[in-house]
């Protein structure tokens, strides 16, 4: 069994990891890195360039586990591709949405390698997709088998938690189990209902660290950090301001959306205008359509027609002023330049009268993360083709992370007690503080933080 981490860095990037069992190739996501460009913004496809893949299992479809699907499927043309009916649905949307934001960053950098892949062979490789029910075992060729298959390799996905279609991967060869969360989350959240992961003995632990370096605050609930969130909006409308909340496209803009529904229904707020992006919206009708089929709260939450956002796209910001008494929730969460959120934090940053809450990750380098350390009147510059601006608006941090805490993810490890357990998905601190913990907690395991294009003897 070996197994190679083909993210580039030991980082949250291009996520990517190759599986040997037997006789078996597979891989496990292929993303795209958030700031990188061109090849650096692929996995490191190098060590697997001779290996003819059997499947490629797909975790969800957030950018950085399924961004360059296209790419690998072309220079894997044999492998069958796998992923949850959910992620399966709203997959084809965002890859579609990156041909389109590649497209204009060919023209803004100059680089004749973007787009990376075409509309055409999105719906090509859409197409070749096998959509797969949860908790139902398959095996490579697509074939649904019973638990009593004997050494065949198969896989299972459990729902993660962390946003529609998201899901773990449990993969059983040859007598072992092998288990990928993907990204997780233990807890409920506005829609998102825990993860339902299993609780049987595992061999092989492939965990997320995202938060590996951020310890709950002491006292934290959803419910009452959705409370001061509600709280806090009616302040900045009190002043006479608006509010942006920088949010992804995927996941944070719907539980963003039903936190502002349950305000308005149980009159923390009044009714006033929401607004959001583009593709935002088209995401949310993915939601509303699977409402009915999936794990959720408000099951009954129609969420473009109970909340009925006004969408806002490349052409209509332009035009679209700060007005007081709303909720601005664009992406990119990041603050990525030349997306709505920028463009409009650009727009609010210098008035003391509006509010940019931050509710979910940035990375610290890009545009929110470096807002998100600002003081007042510091000058920062969230645009590099833009000036530099004053930070006069009110910043404010909430805790809604759609990733499992360090606290929750270490009690998983520790129910479990597996053999090994292969550290995923986080930046240095954050691993090394989930290493160090796991160490402690459990001596009988080995764990480990793969070295990025190494292949390992599992």
């Amino acid at each position: 069994m070996k197994f190679t981490n083909l993210t580039r860095r030991t980082e949250i990037g291009a996520n990517s990891y190759y599986l040997e069992i037997g006789d078996q190739r597979l891989v496990l996501d292929c993303g795209m890195h958030p700031k990188n460009e061109g090849d650096d913004a692929l996995p490191n496809f190098k060590p697997i360039a001779d290996q003819p893949l059997d499947a490629i299992l797909v975790s969800h479809s957030h950018q950085d586990h399924l961004g360059t699907l296209p790419v690998l499927m072309r220079r894997q043309p044999n492998a069958r591709v796998f992923m949850p009916e959910a992620t399966a649905d709203i997959g084809a949307t965002l890859l579609h949405n990156s041909v389109n934001v590649m497209t204009r960053q060919r023209e803004e950098l100059g680089t004749t390698m973007y787009p990376l892949f075409t509309h055409r062979e999105t719906e090509r490789a859409s197409d070749l997709w096998r959509s797969c029910p949860l908790r139902q075992q398959i095996n490579t060729r697509g074939e649904r088998v019973n638990s009593s298959d004997g050494d065949a390799c198969t896989f299972e996905f459990f729902d993660a938690g962390h946003v529609l279609g998201s899901s773990g991967i449990l993969l059983r060869a040859e007598g072992r189990t092998i288990f990928y969360t993907g990204d997780v989350n233990f807890d409920d959240q506005t829609i998102a209902q825990a993860a339902v992961f299993p609780q049987d003995k595992i061999d092989i632990l492939i965990m997320e660290t995202t938060r590996g370096d951020h310890a709950m605050p002491a006292g934290w609930t959803r419910e009452s950090e959705e409370r001061r969130f509600g709280e806090a909006i009616a302040e900045v409308f009190k002043r006479g301001g608006c509010v942006l909340a920088p949010v992804f496209a995927l996941g944070k803009t719907q539980e963003v959306l039903a936190m502002l529904y349950k305000f308005r229904r149980e009159k923390l707020l009044p009714d006033f205008p929401i607004y959001i992006g583009g593709l935002s919206s088209k995401i949310t009708q993915i939601y509303d359509r699977r409402a009915h089929m999936s794990r959720r709260q408000l099951p009954r939450l129609q969420l473009m027609q109970d909340v009925d956002p006004f969408i806002l796209n490349g052409e209509t910001i332009r035009d679209a002023a700060a007005r007081p008494g709303r909720v601005y929730a664009l992406s990119s969460g990041m603050m990525t330049p030349k997306t709505l959120s920028n463009i409009f934090a650009r727009r609010v940053i210098e008035n003391p009268r509006h509010s940019i809450f931050f509710v979910g990750y940035a990375d610290p380098q890009s545009p929110a993360g470096i807002l998100r350390k600002a003081k007042p009147d510091d000058e920062v510059s969230l645009d590099p083709d833009e000036p530099a601006q004053r930070v006069r608006c009110n910043l404010k941090q909430f805790e809604f992370s759609a990733h499992a805490t360090r606290e929750s993810l270490i009690e998983y490890a520790t129910k479990l007690a597996p053999k090994k357990i292969v550290l995923v998905h986080g930046d240095p601190p954050a691993v090394e503080w989930m290493r160090a913990k796991l160490v402690a907690d459990l001596p009988a395991t080995e764990v480990i933080v793969p070295t990025p294009g190494v292949e390992m003897e599992l």
